[in-house]
Order: C-alpha cells, then structure tokens, then sequence
C-alpha cells in the first residue's frame, strides 16, 4: 500500500489536511503525520519535528512554501516515490530538488485523487 506521510495536519475538522488523513485512513492507507503540534487524528498519532520514518511512498504536502523550508531536506532524506502539493503548496525549490532526487512532484490536491481513484 501507499504508506503516506501527512505534512501539516492539525485536529482542526475543518482543515482539509484533517479530512485527509481521514480519507486515506478510511482507504486503508496507512497515514502517518507531522504537525505543529502532537495530537491524534482518529487513529493517527500526529507527530511534531522531523521523526524517523521509513517506508514512505508518498507525502502530502499541507503547508505552504515558507513552512516548508525546515522538512525538504528531511522529506528529500525520506525517498518517497512522490511528492503531492496540495492548492497552495507549490514550491519550486523543493519541486525541482525532489526531481533531481528521482522523485516524482504532483501538483494536485489529495481528496480529489482519492475521490477519482487516481490515487
């Protein structure tokens, strides 16, 4: 399965961020999350920092270019098969950084994708 890394999630409902951890959970994909601060997504522990992780096929992304700056290396470090951004998150600098790496760049949002199984 598509172990997905969640950058910017929040225990906010409303935040789009949220609804997607749900959405991938409730596709059977295991989630894993980083935010600002730790907390639980239904199942999900949301971890803060830059945890060890591994394993990872793809990471959304759900913080903006300036907020990104402490995790490209980090995500570039991760080796993920791709990187998603989310409306919003464009970043060049990592876009460009990810390719070189091997890694593929989406600019799309995750919900959309999930709900046109083009996940």
């Amino acid at each position: 399965m598509k172990k997905t890394l969640v950058i910017g999630a929040s225990p906010n409902p409303l935040r789009y961020a949220t609804k997607a951890v749900k959405r991938l959970r409730g596709y059977g994909i295991e989630v894993v999350a980083i935010g600002k601060r730790e907390t639980t997504i239904e199942d999900v522990e949301v971890k803060t920092g830059t945890p060890p992780l591994e394993d990872i096929h793809t990471v959304t992304l759900y913080v903006g270019p300036d907020n990104q700056k402490p995790y490209i290396e980090y995500i570039l470090s991760l080796k993920p098969e791709r990187i998603i951004f989310n409306p919003g998150t464009y970043n060049r600098d990592l876009k460009k950084k990810a390719e070189k790496a091997g890694i593929d760049t989406i600019e799309d949002c995750t919900l959309v994708m999930l709900s046109m199984d083009e996940y």
